[in-house]
């Protein structure tokens, strides 16, 4: 008879056993699929299915679609539908505002390219095929007939959607999407002009004063138009074109660039933020437990964005030691940021920050010591080597676009290499980070981070 001993040893070497078939498995790595997020749930796509992923705004509304199709969107030439695959399935949505950029992922069925948004890109997943689950009506409230399996990988339950069903592959004219195929064909044939005048293929002009205008842009303002920024200048030069008239595009002179650039600005630039614009902030910085974090805010100007974001950052973590690098190459900006008053009617405007300051003899305000003390101002040219120790938080907005286009490269390298594992980046409103597969993208309200 065998002893609990035995049992034991025997129960032991059963477990060993699944545990090493488990990792033969996932070493025969067969299936890869692209994982985001909808409504705080898994969902994942066959990688075969996706062309890219990206961020993109400003869609061209048509006429006559269903509510889930945001409209149409110019692709390097190439008239895209984009559909919003939570309004699809019937989750609810925030409140759309009509200039956000949103998380896209381009997918093709046959000869067809839809752009799907989504809440957040998560990352690449490879699985083994035949770990694929077959799908039940449980999950999530979206018919089953649009769910080709489920799957587990490194605790996550991934729900893998069928994108050829959904887009009307197989069952041409018999569900919703196959629907929606003929009416964007439709929208885009009504509204050809309209299209026309977004796509660089149908309106050579067009493309070619996009031409001119990045050169401008270069030449006037120090703004160079890359992977970091094409897509808002793309959709911006559609409604300059529409404000300006055909005949007046190009930008003459500092005044014209300057129009031209406003709307690209992040909010509360230049000046105090709002306390919106710091609860969104609040809200999306990640938890951090750490007795010291290190925060890089290259681009610090006047110093009102750094001052700003070292009281968010002290509500957001009271425990712990604060340090924030605030550089910039104007060196007069520098010298002055921590001798920075706040008039009266500037802080009863951001009367959030008023736990944070402190009166003047002038009658005006200061910051108080210990916000003062959380804050380095230093002179520093970013397109210059930094030996700045691992951070775990860099702020950074709207500063990649005016570097010229070699040191952006080298410059977003930066980020990787000093941004600790579990830290984020923030960037313009108007932004990205291009290497798509490298960040992960987390959106709140108006603002985006970047983590690893």
């Amino acid at each position: 008879m065998e002893s609990v001993a035995e049992k034991d040893i025997g129960m032991q070497t059963v477990n060993e056993e699944i545990a090493e078939e488990r990792k033969e498995k996932l070493a025969n790595i067969d299936f890869k699929m692209v994982a985001f997020s909808l409504a705080g749930r898994d969902y994942a796509i066959d990688i075969m299915k996706v062309k890219e992923i990206a961020k993109a705004g400003r869609f061209t509304y048509v006429p006559n679609t269903s509510p889930f199709v945001l409209g149409v969107y110019n692709l390097r030439g190439e008239i895209i539908p984009i559909i919003d695959l939570r309004l699809f399935f019937g989750i609810k949505v925030p409140e759309r505002k009509g200039d956000e950029i949103e998380n896209v992922i381009i997918v093709g069925v046959g000869e067809q390219i839809f752009g799907v948004v989504i809440d957040a890109i998560d990352k690449v997943v490879g699985i083994q095929k035949s770990s694929i689950q077959p799908p039940h009506p449980l999950f999530g409230g979206i018919s089953i007939k649009y769910i080709s399996g489920v799957v587990e990988s490194n605790g996550h339950l991934y729900i893998l959607l069928d994108i050829d069903r959904i887009f009307g592959a197989r069952d041409s004219g018999k569900n919703e999407i196959d629907m929606l195929n003929r009416q964007a064909a439709q929208a885009v044939a009504d509204t050809k002009k309209l299209v026309a005048e977004t796509a660089a293929d149908s309106n050579p002009k067009l493309e070619t004063e996009y031409k001119f205008l990045v050169d401008n842009l270069k030449s006037l303002r120090k703004f160079s138009v890359t992977g970091v920024n094409e897509a808002w200048v793309r959709s911006r030069l559609i409604e300059w074109t529409k404000e300006r008239g055909q005949n007046k595009i190009q930008l003459v002179d500092e005044k014209d660039a300057d129009a031209f650039l406003a709307p690209f600005y992040s909010p509360c630039n230049g000046v105090f933020w709002t306390e919106q614009y710091a609860a969104e902030i609040l809200k999306i910085l990640p938890d951090n437990k750490a007795k010291q974090i290190f925060v890089w805010n290259p681009g610090c100007g006047k110093g009102y964005e750094t001052y700003s974001l070292a009281c968010v950052l002290k509500k957001r973590y009271p425990d712990a030691k604060i340090r924030i690098y605030a550089h910039d190459v104007d060196l007069l900006n520098v010298s002055n940021a921590p001798l920075l008053t706040v008039p009266a009617e500037a802080a009863n405007a951001a009367s959030w920050l008023k736990p944070y300051l402190t009166t003047t003899s002038g009658g005006g305000y200061t910051f108080n010591q210990e916000i003062k003390d959380i804050i380095m101002f230093e002179y520093h040219d970013c397109m210059n080597n930094n030996s700045m120790q691992p951070v775990d938080i860099i702020f950074a907005r709207d500063i990649i676009s005016l570097l010229p286009e070699e040191f952006q490269v080298s410059f977003i390298n930066d980020f990787s290499e000093k941004l600790k594992g579990n830290g984020c980046i923030f960037v313009g409103a108007n932004e990205t980070l291009p290497d798509t597969a490298k960040w992960h993208a987390k959106k709140v309200g108006s603002v985006t981070i970047f983590s690893k």
